[in-house]
């Protein structure tokens, strides 16, 4: 069964800008099913307020028409999540709390985000999931067989 994971903007951002990187791979999973993404309406607007974004892809070779759909591939393999509690974890950017509240409401095993310092640095713990970089996420999911699988 694919992992229940919560992609942070700042790897679907990472994924657009470098081609060869961890991120990449990590949407190239989800989008082959390896692993099952979730996303709630602020993640969602998030995603689509970045990529709208001019200045942070001047440097690469992809339009905004390309961002909207790749983001639309995206959500097409997406598990939308309803939140109905907010957990506030209190993490030091207030902005990354919904990360934590979507990881919690939608059951997720693991957050893959660039930032694993200042979202794993609230005041609630979960043992339910794990916060972890791209590379960390890639390795364990290698390490249990789910490279390329989406039945795995």
């Amino acid at each position: 069964m694919a992992s229940r994971i919560v992609v942070d903007t700042n790897v679907l951002v990472s994924a657009i800008l470098s081609p060869d990187g961890a991120a990449r791979e990590v949407l190239r999973r989800c989008l082959i099913g390896g692993a099952r993404p979730l996303i709630s309406n602020a993640l969602f607007l998030e995603y689509e307020d970045v990529l709208a974004r001019e200045d942070l892809f001047s440097k690469v070779p992809i339009s905004a028409r390309d961002r909207a759909v790749l983001l639309d591939a995206v959500l097409s393999v997406c598990q939308w999540v309803n939140i109905t509690f907010l957990w506030r974890p209190n993490l030091p950017d207030e902005s990354d709390n919904h990360l934590i509240e979507l990881a919690v409401a939608g059951n997720a095993e693991w957050i893959i985000t660039g930032n694993t310092k200042d979202v794993a640095a609230g005041e609630l713990v979960f043992d339910s999931f794990r916060i972890v970089t791209p590379g960390i996420w890639l390795k364990e999911d290698d390490e249990h067989g789910n490279t390329n699988n989406p039945n795995s």
